[in-house]
């Protein structure tokens, strides 16, 4: 299912909501939204696990090397090992996603 109508949620927008609730300049609320991402990405750079309570864990998990194909030309190709940033929703925001 293709949605071309789907809204991105922006740092912007976390700023935003960042200075009406707390009453802070948005340069402060834009800060705050950089700082945190800065430790999360700074966390997982060293290889810790995220985890925030109600909404999710984010890890880093190894991928080997394996064999590929190119879907244009279906060309085969070797794709080199490397690590990647997984995501487990917590149960709370499944449910909320569920609309529950």
């Amino acid at each position: 299912m293709k949605n071309s109508k789907v809204k991105t949620l922006t740092r912007s927008d976390l700023a935003s909501a960042i200075t009406g609730q707390f009453r802070v300049t948005r340069f402060v609320a834009a800060e705050i939204v950089e700082d945190v991402l800065d430790e999360i990405s700074g966390a997982l750079m060293n290889g810790e696990a995220v985890k925030i309570s109600g909404f999710g864990t984010f890890s880093i998990r190894q991928k080997n090397e394996r064999m590929g194909r190119n879907p244009r030309t279906l060309e085969k190709a070797l794709i080199k090992s490397r690590k990647v940033v997984t995501f487990k929703a917590s149960p709370v925001l499944k449910k909320i996603v569920d609309g529950g």
